[in-house]
This record gives structure tokens, C-alpha cells and sequence, in this order.
């Protein structure tokens, strides 16, 4: 019976949790989707160069939907069986909570894989194969992006603005570019005339500036000031693989931890590094603490089961995210490590997933929030 139990609520959680990676993956995807159509109709990037962009962007998403549709999977599933009176009959055919549990964990356990492998595996790959197939695309219709009158910011670091360009002659009056590559020392050009170019197999575009100032402002009171004649700027190749720069979203572990122990690594750059490190860990590791805690809360919900359990799983994840974006900026401003403020959160909600389970084992009311008092809280963040 327990065997049969256990396929029946793993099924239940399976199906709930498929619909739920893929509403919460559309949701994140939309406002990437709007600039990726945009590639299609005004700049003519073929369909198929979008369609990969979204597959390597699939893994970074993955990594937050897979705990949070677990989650929600959970709620829906045990208040559908508590409000339909099936958790009663399970616990009077002598099955405890404690025995429920296995293949929640199990189901638990899968989708925290699952969000591993995303995270470890895909989003390095996915990440890099995104900037390399942006470059690319990037480096075919550099000189089709740019309007006049309009900022330009299609490379990271670099904003340019042009008062007139004639996209026939690929001529540029009245230039001004802001080139923050380096933060220690931005960097300000003006530029009376210019003119644009694709730039060579490392770089997405060449600027030819003419009759022009360079304006660099360095630590404290430091500045200088460069007038040139001509000055050739070359963009959108910058370090790593192909031409294209990588952040710490973009490395492997090895590469994570081997720049986090070399001493010529800058500190803020550091602590970016380690606080990825250990987010590729904690974030999968979410959709463990996430079973203990939406068990007991889905057994505790009798009624409005479906708009109940999506509320509180909603309010769960705020508190969750707003926990985790509270301790990095402790940990940020030196308060405590980085890899405790990134496990913490999950410890707490552990403790309290206990907690509520011993509850529910006991037949005691567990004091979760009303559907009504969370929508108040939302309404009141939403404000």
C-alpha cells in the first residue's frame, strides 16, 4: 500500500511541477522575448540565431523555476489531497506524515539535480554560448543598431551617442561615448566627426573618431585630458573565448575558484566570484528545504486549495528571496562571510519546515498566512 502511496503522490507533484517550471520559465522569459523579436523585425536576425538564444538562456532561468515550481507543486498537490479529504483517509489507514514524506523527498531530491546540473553545467555553457552568438549577431548588424539621437548600448561597458548618422556612409557628427570597461578609469570621448566599421575577427565594431577629446577621471582628484586628431576605438572584444569578455556568470567552478584564490584577484571582484561559487550550490539546494516546508502547510490549507497554495507559495518565495537579498548585502558590507549569508536563508526555512511538520504530525494548527493577509502583503509591495 505504502508503495502504491508513494507512485500515487509522486505522480501528483510530477505533473503539478512540469506546469509550474513551465509558467514561471515564461514569466522570467517575457521581457527577454520582447528585445529578441525586436532582433527579428527590425534588424533581420534570422529566427533560428533567436531560437538559440533562448535555449542558452534556458539554464539561468532554470536554476530559480525549477525550486520555485517544486515548491508550488508541493502546495497544490497536498491541499488538493487535504481538501478532498485524502490526507484524513490516509492518516486513519494507519500512515503517519513521517511515512508520506519519502517520496516527496525523492521528488525533492530530483528536481534538486535537476537545478544542479542547470547550474553547474548550464549556465556556464549556456551563458558563454548567449555572449558568443550576441557577438556574432552583434558583429553582422553593429553598424544597423545604431540611431541618431538614440543611446546606444548593445556592448556591455560602452554607450555611445550621435546628434546625426548617415547609415548609408556609416558616418557619425557630434559623438559623444562613455566607456566604463575599465571602473577604475572610465573613460568620456567627444568627438566633432567619426565613422564606423565592422572591426576585425576579435571586434564587433571599429570607430574612426576625428577632431576630438578624451576625458579620464581616475582615483580621488585624479583626471587628464587628451585632444587628438584622429583615434581609432575598437569595441566588443575585449578578453576571453572568441572575442567577448566573461564575467563570473559566465565561468565554470574551476575557473570560480581558482580566480577566487589568485591574490591579484581585486576584492570586489572576490566576493562577485564567491557569491556566485556558492549560489550555483545553495539556489539548487533550495527545492530540498522547500518540501519540508510546503508539506505541512499543504496538508494545513482545507479549502480554496489551488488559490491558497499559490498565494502562500508566492509569499514563501518572497520571504525567501528577500531573506537572501538581505544577508548579501550584510555580507557585502563585510557584516558576515558570503557563504553563510547565501546557505543561511535555507537553514532558516529548514528549521521552520521542521518545526511545522512536527506540528502537522501532532494535529496541531500550524499559524501560516490567510490567502487574504498574503494578498495584502503583495498588494501592499506592489505600492
Amino acid at each position: 500500500m505504502k508503495r502504491i502511496l508513494g507512485f500515487y503522490i509522486i505522480r501528483e507533484i510530477t505533473g503539478l511541477f512540469l506546469l509550474g517550471i513551465t509558467v514561471f520559465t515564461l514569466v522570467l522569459l517575457m521581457g527577454r522575448l520582447i528585445k529578441l523579436t525586436e532582433l527579428v523585425v527590425s534588424r533581420g536576425v534570422p529566427f533560428s540565431d533567436v531560437a538559440w538564444m533562448i535555449v542558452y538562456l534556458m539554464p539561468s532561468f532554470l536554476v530559480f523555476t525549477i525550486p520555485m515550481a517544486f515548491l508550488l507543486a508541493v502546495l497544490l498537490a497536498f491541499g488538493r489531497l487535504s481538501a478532498d479529504n485524502e490526507i484524513t483517509v490516509i492518516k486513519a489507514s494507519g500512515v503517519s506524515l513521517v511515512q508520506i514524506m519519502p517520496p516527496v523527498l525523492v521528488c525533492a531530491l530530483v528536481a534538486a539535480l535537476l537545478a544542479l546540473t542547470a547550474s553547474l553545467v548550464g549556465v556556464p555553457w549556456g551563458n558563454q554560448a548567449f555572449k558568443e552568438l550576441s557577438f556574432r549577431v552583434l558583429k553582422q548588424n553593429a553598424a544597423a543598431t545604431i540611431d541618431e539621437k538614440v543611446f546606444w548600448d548593445e556592448i556591455p561597458g560602452v554607450i555611445l551617442y550621435t546628434d546625426h548618422y548617415d547609415e548609408r556612409q556609416q558616418t557619425l557628427k557630434g559623438v559623444v561615448i562613455h566607456d566604463g570597461r575599465n571602473p577604475e578609469r572610465p573613460l568620456t570621448i567627444f568627438a566633432k566627426q567619426g565613422s564606423v566599421s565592422g572591426g576585425n575577427g576579435r571586434q564587433a565594431l571599429q570607430l574612426l573618431l576625428a577632431d576630438g577629446s578624451i576625458h579620464s577621471a581616475g582615483r580621488g582628484a585624479e583626471y587628464r585630458l587628451v585632444h587628438f586628431g584622429e583615434y581609432v576605438m575598437s569595441v566588443g572584444g575585449e578578453g576571453g573565448a572568441a572575442g567577448i569578455s566573461l564575467n563570473e556568470l559566465d565561468l565554470g567552478i574551476a575557473e570560480l575558484k581558482r580566480q577566487i584564490a589568485d591574490p591579484a584577484t581585486a576584492p570586489r571582484t572576490r566576493f562577485k566570484m564567491s557569491s556566485e561559487l556558492h549560489s550555483r550550490y545553495s539556489l539548487p539546494f533550495a527545492s530540498l528545504v522547500f518540501a519540508v516546508i510546503a508539506v505541512p502547510l499543504g496538508i494545513q490549507n482545507r479549502r480554496s486549495g489551488k488559490s491558497a497554495g499559490f498565494s502562500v507559495s508566492i509569499f514563501l518565495l518572497l520571504m525567501y528571496y528577500l531573506l537572501l537579498s538581505l544577508m548579501k548585502t550584510i555580507a557585502e558590507k563585510g557584516g558576515i562571510p558570503i557563504a553563510l549569508a547565501l546557505w543561511l536563508p535555507n537553514l532558516i526555512f529548514m528549521a521552520i519546515g521542521w518545526y511545522l511538520l512536527r506540528l502537522a504530525s501532532l494535529e496541531r494548527r500550524i499559524p501560516f498566512p490567510s490567502p487574504e493577509y498574503v494578498a495584502g502583503i503583495l498588494k501592499w509591495r506592489t505600492r
